[in-house]
């Protein structure tokens, strides 16, 4: 799902290296300024190399491949790439802080004419991405230029213009952090609220004015001069491991129906159903849906209060009536008894439960 939203925003799908070049990582500025942060380097024929604390390095070298021009812009790229951040060990806290996780990364290389339209276009998806998951109350903080810093003040102020729009146009209530901005480039970062009205960070959006030149990137304008893009790193969801650590925090483990680990769970009443069940199960895992089925020669009560505790979506009681009849008896989480049915009509109603997520998503692009 994440994929088929990012190509239908046009971005395309990265997959990167999980080591670089030691020469990679000193023209980012990595090891100068976060070697701190980097685990120590492998010596592999006589070169040095370190694993990644961050994609982008490896974005700009995809876009280097070869002269880029003006028509191309703006070039989006995003990966699901996994990185390693040493993290002193009194930090680490379950999964919101970890030494190595996955992040939704993307990287956007834009003329400086397509700046504020792109950004508006990264916030929408931000926004829409966040109620999907059922996220709806946001806190945004934009973080203006510091002391010390990169890139000339035009550049600076029109970036930071950028930002305030497009989070005036997404409805995004903002506070702004004066000076609070790395030193190569303004950010909106974007917190959300959980059923229990806390806040967590999430996603963000940043400008970078300095490994543009750092790598010396350009592009043709239509000039025909070569010319500087800018550069925006963003992330939706930020840290998946830390995501999902907010998702069961934030649904306290019953996940909706689409986003349930387990969707429906199988249990039959006695052996003489075993047979039968594994034909439900089936059914339902070839057409998608995530199922597992509890055939224990344990007493029906028992696991359907098992099945109750695990917040479980749907479970489906199979017993001889049932196998007789080729239906299931269905109960909702929450102990709703929804009755007994054909096994194509709960499908029915369990694709348009889950549809409708993706429906949603659909008619707030429109």
């Amino acid at each position: 799902w994440w994929r088929d939203e990012h190509y239908k925003n046009g971005y395309e799908i990265l997959f990167t290296p999980h080591i670089g070049k030691s020469w990679l990582w000193e023209t980012s500025g990595h090891l100068g300024f976060y070697k701190g942060n980097m685990y120590a380097p492998m010596k592999i024929d006589e070169d040095d190399y370190y694993i990644k604390p961050m994609n982008c390095p490896f974005h700009i070298m995809i876009y280097k491949n070869r002269l880029r021009s003006y028509r191309e812009l703006p070039m989006r790229y995003a990966e699901l790439g996994t990185v390693y951040r040493f993290e002193r060990s009194g930090v680490l806290h379950g999964l919101l802080r970890v030494r190595g996780f996955t992040q939704d990364d993307a990287h956007i290389f834009v003329a400086p004419a397509q700046m504020e339209q792109e950004i508006v276009r990264v916030i929408e998806f931000v926004v829409r991405m966040l109620r999907t998951f059922g996220f709806d109350e946001f806190q945004a903080y934009i973080a203006t230029k510091p002391e010390k810093a990169v890139g000339d003040d035009a550049h600076w102020e029109r970036a930071t213009l950028a930002l305030k729009a497009a989070a005036e146009k997404a409805q995004l209530a903002y506070e702004i952090d004066e000076g609070g901005g790395a030193f190569y480039g303004p950010k909106i970062d974007i917190k959300i609220k959980d059923a229990l009205g806390r806040l967590w960070q999430c996603s963000t959006v940043q400008f970078d004015f300095n490994l543009p030149d750092r790598f010396d990137m350009t592009f043709t304008g239509d000039d025909n001069q070569s010319h500087r893009p800018f550069m925006v790193h963003r992330a939706l969801l930020g840290s998946l491991e830390r995501f999902f650590g907010m998702l069961v925090e934030h649904y306290a483990g019953a996940f909706p129906p689409w986003l349930s680990p387990v969707q429906v769970k199988i249990v039959s009443i006695t052996d003489r159903q075993a047979e039968y069940a594994v034909a439900v199960r089936d059914t339902l895992a070839a057409q998608g849906y995530r199922t597992e089925l509890d055939s224990r020669p344990e007493k029906i009560g028992f696991k359907i209060r098992e099945a109750s505790l695990e917040k479980v979506p749907y479970i489906l009681v199979v017993g001889d009536k049932e196998m007789a009849q080729d239906t299931v008896a269905v109960r909702e989480r929450g102990g709703r008894d929804l009755g007994v049915m054909p096994l194509n009509e709960f499908m029915s109603m369990l694709s348009l439960l889950v549809q409708e997520q993706r429906n949603t998503t659909e008619m707030a692009r429109g």
